[in-house]
Parts: structure tokens; C-alpha cells; sequence
């Protein structure tokens, strides 16, 4: 009896929405703030301050919390006590992504790299940093390491410069770190140039194969 009843519901008021026309409009919702996503809490981030970047920070100072703090909507402050900076999302924030990309642009100036440069990393979603040491390529001491350094930086620079310009990346070489700032293909090419150069292969060589890549990849695109 009880299944007979509920099936004559069913069929009245499927009638009824026959009848009526269509079914009610799709609800349409704003979409959520950053402060919404994380119900409200407030996310943070810390980048350490090394002591041989604290004087270059004061001086770019501005040039850093301009664009965090006005186009990417995000607090930031200088913690002098911890020697952190600190970053912190606001009820304006655009997108929770913006935290980690600022946290990623002043972690990129800690490492050495120019704020010109590294502010790319708040314009381009492919642009990353990589880092590696001259010894998890060959374990080199003494003379054998500075020459390495020394071949990597060329004279005056002019090694660094050309790999630069050839793949679109930045490089820093700080001390036995070095750390490459670039896009996944572009950070590869330039990679396997630093790496050869440690091994020991001669500038020249190095160069020519430069240009046979980069030649190939200016094909492609």
C-alpha cells in the first residue's frame, strides 16, 4: 500500500514539474576570497634573511614591497628580532597562490638573484629556481675547485653572460652554489653547459654546443 501511495506522489508531482516548465535556475555563487578557502584564517610565510643580504634589502627595500604589497594583495613586514621577512594574506588577497609566489620572488632575491629579475617570478606561472653544488656534479678540492669556479664565471663574467643570453635564464654562482633561475626546458640546457664546464670542458666547446641547442629550440618555436 505504503510503495503504491509514494509511487502516485512521485507521478503527481513529476506532473506538476512538467507542467510548471522547467526545473529552477542554476544558482550562481561569487567566487571565494583566499580568506574564505582557509575558513577564514589568515596564512603566513617566513623567508630566513642570510647575514650578506641585509644590507642589499635595506636598499631594494621598496622595489620588493611595492609589487607584493599593491598587486599581489598580500601584507609584508621585516621582522628585525628573527631576521625573517613575513608575509601574510589579507581579506583583499585575489588568489591563495599569490602568498606562495611572493614567499618564491623574495626567497629568489635571498638566493642573489637582481629584484628585476626575480620579479618575474610574480608574472610568469613557469618560471622556478633551481639550485645545486659544484660537488654533486664532481667532487673537486683545493685549486681544482676555484679553477672550476673560475671557468664557470669566465673572464669578467663573460662565460655566465653568454650561457645567460643563450638560454633565457639568470645564474647565480655563489661560492660552491649555484643556482639558476628559468624556465623546466631553458634551466636543462643551462644546466647541462654548467655541468660540462665543471667537468672540465673547455669554454669553446661549451659555446658551440650552446648554439647547436639553442639554434634547435629556436626551430621548434
Amino acid at each position: 500500500m505504503q510503495s503504491k501511495e509514494s509511487m502516485e506522489i512521485e507521478a503527481v508531482q513529476s506532473q506538476s514539474q512538467n507542467e510548471s516548465g522547467s526545473l529552477p535556475s542554476k544558482p550562481n555563487f561569487e567566487p571565494l576570497k583566499a580568506h574564505e578557502m582557509s575558513d577564514g584564517r589568515v596564512q603566513f610565510r617566513k623567508v630566513s634573511v642570510p647575514p650578506h643580504r641585509y644590507t642589499p634589502l635595506k636598499k631594494v627595500w621598496m622595489d620588493i614591497y611595492t609589487p607584493i604589497y599593491d598587486q599581489m594583495k598580500i601584507d609584508i613586514r621585516m621582522n628585525l628580532k628573527g631576521r625573517k621577512v613575513e608575509l601574510k594574506t589579507r581579506a583583499d588577497t585575489p588568489d591563495i597562490s599569490n602568498l606562495q609566489k611572493c614567499a618564491d620572488f623574495v626567497h629568489a632575491f635571498m638566493l642573489g638573484f637582481d629584484v628585476v629579475d626575480a620579479v618575474a617570478l610574480l608574472r610568469l606561472d613557469e618560471l622556478y629556481v633551481e639550485s645545486f653544488e659544484i660537488k654533486d656534479v664532481k667532487t673537486l678540492r683545493g685549486e681544482h675547485l676555484s679553477r672550476a669556479i673560475g671557468r664557470l664565471s669566465g673572464k669578467g663574467g663573460k662565460t655566465k653572460f653568454a650561457i645567460e643570453n643563450a638560454t633565457k635564464t639568470r645564474i647565480v654562482i655563489a661560492d660552491t652554489k649555484i643556482h639558476i633561475l628559468g624556465s623546466f626546458s631553458n634551466i636543462k640546457i643551462a644546466r647541462d653547459s654548467l655541468c660540462s664546464l665543471i667537468l672540465g670542458s673547455p669554454a669553446g666547446k661549451v659555446y658551440s654546443k650552446l648554439r647547436a641547442v639553442t639554434a634547435r629550440l629556436a626551430e621548434r618555436f
